[in-house]
């Protein structure tokens, strides 16, 4: 059995300029003031158009990401349901395997001290999973009916697509002390990457949890 930390990839984001120059000019259609487009007239335009809170036009950029993480966590991101979703499926992924190791991974609660008895117990709850689990592949079960065995803390990939008016909305609500600790462990840092790419854009959520983004532990 695999135990290993929650991450993220960003698979495909325009660059800041890019972003802020489509915006522009889909935003200026409302006005009809195309004629004012220069070559650095995006970044005051789209400023005021977040501060007006005409936010649909920000929804014409987007962004993919790959998360890591556990099954308990990507239920709650599929809530969010103005965004695209491919799974890992735990149907026909069957961890008994070569390709998989012949293992189930898991990822591993970052609430606990890897020395203490929770953690402990946790550990050993995933052991005998996955030990139930490779014995009802053995006994001639399918990926699909084994899978009734296998527990929330399950490492899954989720990749999901959404503009970047939703993923305001996400990080509004995911990083916040009140969300869960391992939906902030991925997104807290998923939203300063993203405010790297486009400052603009998430300058005011990255200001809002950026003491909680710094205090975030690195890998």
């Amino acid at each position: 059995m695999k135990v290993i930390a929650p991450s993220f990839e960003i698979i495909a984001i325009e660059n800041g300029a890019d972003i802020l120059k489509k915006i522009e000019a889909a935003g200026r259609t409302c006005y009809k003031s195309e004629d004012q487009i220069t070559e650095d007239s995006a970044i005051a335009f789209v400023q005021r158009i977040l501060n007006s809170g005409h936010h649909s036009v920000i929804e014409h950029a987007s962004a993919t990401v790959r998360l890591i993480c556990d099954r308990g966590i990507s239920h709650e991101i599929v809530r969010h349901r103005l965004a695209s979703y491919s799974q890992e499926s735990t149907r026909y992924a069957n961890y008994s395997k070569d390709k998989f190791g012949k293992e189930i991974t898991v990822i591993r609660p970052c609430f606990w001290q890897k020395d203490s008895s929770e953690y402990n117990t946790w550990l050993d709850a995933m052991k005998q999973a996955e030990q139930a689990y490779l014995v009802l592949i053995e006994k001639g079960a399918s990926a699909q009916e084994a899978r009734s065995v296998l527990p929330n803390s399950l490492k899954t990939e989720i990749v999901v697509t959404c503009n970047i008016r939703e993923w305001r909305h996400i990080f509004a609500l995911r990083c916040t002390s009140t969300a869960h600790p391992q939906m902030r462990e991925i997104m807290l840092p998923l939203l300063a990457h993203m405010h790297a790419s486009a400052p603009i854009l998430f300058a005011d959520l990255y200001e809002q949890f950026q003491s909680a983004i710094m205090s975030t532990p690195k890998g």
